[in-house]
């Protein structure tokens, strides 16, 4: 269609009325425009329509089936063509005499109020400023979107009203610390620029807008110098979200804003468009473009993050998910350095261990008791020569140190990371950002209305029904009890799983055990730990995904009111019972798996005739470092990277695959057009928020501080995934998900007092894995004080009591064993008296001073640690002293820049009135003169004229 006949048709309140049915061909090269290619779009609305398909007995068309040439304006009437009167649909009450009375059905009728619905909230953007363009609805059911977009005064009356800071003219220069702090800084510049993103830096030439709220009195404070790019595409939408959430809608019972319409399907999405395609070959690259070139692909792995970049298109909160996810994963790399060293130290004194040489030496025949009734029969201590030497690569004196500098580490981290927040709230102007008022969510504004209808059913209301009612603590009182009683069935089911994987645990031993098979039986204790971790691995990503929706239904029972209080609400209880499905089997390899077996004569039987399991030779801790490792390693190759890939991707292909059905082709007026931006931007998954990239991350944090004293590499899988995880955010933010509307954010919110909770806990947990899990405890015990030269020579010995196989219950001895007759004493690992003691069987001296060592080193090394990391808090500023100083400075500049603007302001209005007056003053002079002049005339024309008089009375 020709441009210049588009100019032709109508347009009534902006929107298009009359348009042919190829109008949708935009002039646009980008797809960014109204048909005027002028005008942005800031913001789109799309929804299905179905039109009426009753028709009265006649076969003429129904009366509530509009032509798409039908436009409303904002007075409420409709702008059509002559020819079309009588099609016009008629309000309620006043129906035409000539039409018939049509009996519509359920479906149709909802379909005609949504369309009330939308027309009524569409006339109310329109009042409140906002422009409109909305597809032709061509077609008997199909897709339509409205295109909405803000002039200027819309933007710069609600700029003010949000507070939004804006640059100004003023810019001054941010002096950098000097010194030896500025050498560094600048030797690490160039060290680190083959990392640095291709992007515009915000502050590469140290120089910093001055910014303050916009206001319209004081436009000529601001660098105004484009009023299309003043405000950019961010702030554009972000304000007419504003507008879009606020406004009413009277045939939605007064629902507010654009949130209630979509959950009551009036709307089916709304959303901000993204600054083009991500893939193109203009040299001119847009900023979608840039990120995706620079930051969301694989291959810029090895380049730090262009977080200024991040928060210009995506928003603040946005922003800083990014910028702590990359602290983090900066942070992850020291460790990882001291892990490995720690896990090398392990293997280079392995040979050096004497508790596994002693274990491993041949002669020494340790005859241990059978490890199951009847069949087990009695074994040597020698054959788990390999679990003894494994162990020592966790179980050695570095572990202790490693626990202490991750606790250090934990605090160190979040130290840095409130430093480096202030630092972003300062370059991103959020230093004093007020708590915005938030609208009602659409769940609490139902509840309400159910509320109000059931008050006014029931008693007449009273005289303050002006006040604002809302739900009291008893509304809420059941989905409280619900929420309450849901939690601890779902931690009882978390449990019980656990317990049942013990339960398959002790069985499948047990079967194993009565193999004939030889190989079978001596590989017993790894087949059933491996494939008790997998199951272990799989019940717990299934138990996260259904967590997920049963905390966020949970959530919704309370019917907060805020976003933010629900969003709080859904952390925590998402977060509570994650943690519980991630870490429960953990917690019970560490902490109570072999504690309560018993003894040989008088065993712990569950379930009458299967004994509670037992820590391996060497210890749990080596368990312990498998079932940690297994279920770190699965849940972020499969949860974190294979899920967040899939799943979007098949989201995706079903959403196309739904909009290319047959009968929503119908009708298509130009099959072989390009599709528009805004068409493009439907087919992406929509943005559901960040809990789920913080969650997975909190999650792998635990992993990293809990029990990193059983499994020191932990810190080196997380960096390697996370260098990942940072380009699948990325990719996922940039290429797959919608624009998400841009929040304003200075901190990380929730998630930084979880972050500190796991910091603490993990001292107190690695206390306890340290003195509980580990022969820590027991080896320093012997060496100083039971051991006759200070060695440990004679420690496992010393770990080992005796048995006497006489003592055996009746039925439980190994049956058929051809060491009978050579068995008189068998060993087990524990300290308990020996069977010639008067006080046979019971604890020794030895138990009670390992266990009192035990207790005085955690809360040693728990108050130590505690001690330390309050130090480093302190010692460590949370605002960066030039950030602090940088905030003073940019008050007084603020000042004297008002001051001078002011009196320049000043200074011009005295000089336009002295002007002015000047002018006034020539003016009255002028007039004086001119009267003076006059009159002087008049006084010789009166001279003339009597002379002439006289000349002629002579005549």
């Amino acid at each position: 269609m020709d441009p210049q006949s588009l100019h032709g048709l109508p347009v009534i309140n902006n929107y298009l009325v009359g348009a042919p049915a190829d109008v949708t061909e935009r002039t646009s090269p980008v797809g960014m425009h109204f048909q005027d290619s002028r005008r942005k779009v800031d913001y789109v609305l799309a929804y299905h329509y179905r039109k009426c398909t009753t028709h009265p007995s006649g076969g003429s068309l129904g009366p509530l089936q509009r032509p798409a040439s039908l436009a409303i304006i904002s007075n409420g009437e409709t702008a059509k063509s002559q020819p079309e009167q009588q099609l016009q649909p008629r309000g309620p009450g006043a129906p035409s005499p000539d039409a018939e009375v049509i009996d519509l059905g359920p479906l149709e009728a909802l379909e005609e109020v949504k369309r009330q619905q939308r027309d009524e909230f569409e006339r109310n953007l329109v009042e409140a400023g906002l422009e409109i363009e909305k597809d032709v609805e061509n077609k008997n059911q199909g897709l339509s979107f409205v295109r909405i977009h803000a002039p200027w005064n819309v933007l710069s009356r609600e700029a003010e009203f949000l507070k939004i800071k804006m640059p100004t003219k003023k810019t001054y220069e941010i002096k950098e610390e000097g010194g030896i702090v500025k050498t560094l800084c600048e030797i690490w510049r160039k060290f680190t620029e083959p990392l640095q993103p291709k992007v515009p830096q915000q502050n590469a030439n140290r120089m910093k807008n001055l910014s303050y709220p916009f206001s319209r009195e004081k436009i000529y404070l601001y660098n105004l110098q484009n009023k299309d790019t003043f405000f950019d595409n961010a702030t554009r939408s972000r304000i007419v979200h504003e507008i879009l959430k606020r406004t009413y809608s009277t045939k939605a019972k007064n629902s507010m804003g654009i949130n209630t319409l979509i959950a009551n399907n009036v709307y089916e999405t709304a959303y901000s468009l993204h600054d083009g395609e991500y893939e193109s070959e203009n040299k001119e690259m847009n900023e979608r473009q840039l990120l995706h070139q620079e930051w969301a692909r694989y291959g810029a792995f090895y380049k730090f993050q262009p977080i200024d970049l991040i928060r210009k298109y995506f928003g603040e909160k946005i922003g800083m998910y990014f910028a702590w996810l990359g602290l983090y994963t900066e942070f992850l790399i020291p460790s990882s350095v001291v892990g490995i060293i720690v896990f090398l130290y392990g293997c280079l004194t392995i040979e050096n261990d004497i508790p596994s040489k002693e274990m491993c030496d041949q002669h020494n025949t340790f005859t241990m008791c059978p490890l199951c009734d009847k069949t087990c029969n009695y074994w040597n201590l020698s054959t788990a020569c390999g679990t003894a030497r494994a162990s020592h690569l966790f179980d050695n004196p570095a572990t202790v140190f490693f626990s202490i500098f991750m606790a250090l580490w934990a605090t160190m981290f979040l130290e840095n990371w409130k430093r480096l927040q202030m630092r972003l709230s300062y370059f991103w102007d959020l230093t004093g950002l007020e708590e915005e008022e938030e609208h009602p969510r659409p769940e609490y504004e139902t509840k309400l209305l159910q509320k109000k209808s059931k008050t006014e059913k029931s008693k007449i209301m009273s005289q303050d029904e002006d006040e604002k009612e809302k739900l009291t603590w008893k509304d809420r009182t059941p989905g409280y009890l619900v929420n309450f009683a849901s939690i601890l069935f779902m931690i009882s089911l978390t449990f019980s799983l656990v317990f049942g994987v013990i339960v398959y645990r002790i069985t499948t031993a047990a079967a194993l055990s009565m193999s004939t098979n030889e190989s079978t039986k001596s590989n017993a204790r790894v087949t059933v730990t491996a494939t008790a971790v997998i199951i272990n691995l799989v019940v717990i990503l299934i138990l996260d995904e259904i967590y997920g929706v049963v905390a966020k239904w949970l959530t919704e029972m309370e019917v907060p009111k805020t976003e933010k209080a629900f969003e709080e609400r859904l952390i925590l209880k998402a977060f509570l019972l994650k943690f519980v499905n991630s870490y429960a089997p953990i917690f019970y390899v560490a902490f109570f798996k072999g504690r309560f077996v018993g003894r040989p004569g008088h065993y712990v039987y569950v379930f009458a005739g299967y004994r509670m399991e037992e820590c391996a030779p060497g210890g749990c801790l080596m368990e312990l470092c498998i079932q940690l490792s297994i279920i770190m390693l699965g849940k972020q190759l499969i949860q974190n990277n294979i899920f967040e890939i899939g799943i979007p991707k098949l989201k995706k292909l079903f959403r196309k695959l739904k909009d290319e059905r047959p009968e929503t082709k119908e009708n298509e007026s130009n099959p072989s057009k390009s599709p528009q931006q805004w068409e493009l931007d439907y087919t992406l998954e929509p943005f559901t928020g960040l809990t789920p990239e913080y969650m997975e991350m909190i999650i792998q944090f635990g992993f990293v501080t809990l029990f990193v004293a059983s499994f020191p590499l932990a810190p080196v899988f997380a960096l390697l995934n996370n260098v990942i995880e940072v380009r699948l955010d990325a990719k996922k933010f940039v290429t797959e998900l919608r624009r998400p509307d841009t929040v304003r954010a200075k901190d990380i919110g929730i998630w930084f007092n979880i972050l500190s909770g796991i910091g603490k806990l993990s001292v107190i947990i690695n206390a306890f894995v340290i003195s509980v899990t580990s022969d820590f405890i027991p080896r320093l015990v012997y060496q100083y004080a039971y051991s006759h030269n200070g060695t440990m020579h004679g420690f496992v010995n010393h770990t080992l009591s005796y048995f006497n196989v006489s003592h055996f219950k009746a039925g439980t001895q190994p049956e058929k064993s051809p060491f009978e007759q050579d068995v008189s004493f068998c060993r087990f690992k524990d300290y308990r008296e020996p069977p010639w003691s008067e006080n046979q069987y019971e604890f020794s001296k030895q138990y009670w001073s390992v266990l009192s060592a035990r207790l005085a080193f955690v809360i040693i090394f728990q108050n130590l640690v505690m001690f330390l990391s309050v130090l480093v808090d302190w010692m460590i500023p949370d605002i960066p002293k030039d950030i602090s100083e940088q905030i003073k400075k940019e008050k007084s500049v603020l000042v004297d820049f008002f001051l001078k603007e002011e009196h320049e302001k000043l200074k011009l209005i005295e000089n336009f009135i002295m002007r002015d007056k000047q002018r006034s003053k020539s003016e009255t002079r002028g007039r004086r003169n001119r009267a003076a002049t006059f009159c002087q005339f008049s006084r010789s024309q009166r001279g003339s004229l009597a002379s002439f008089s006289s000349m002629r009375t002579d005549v």
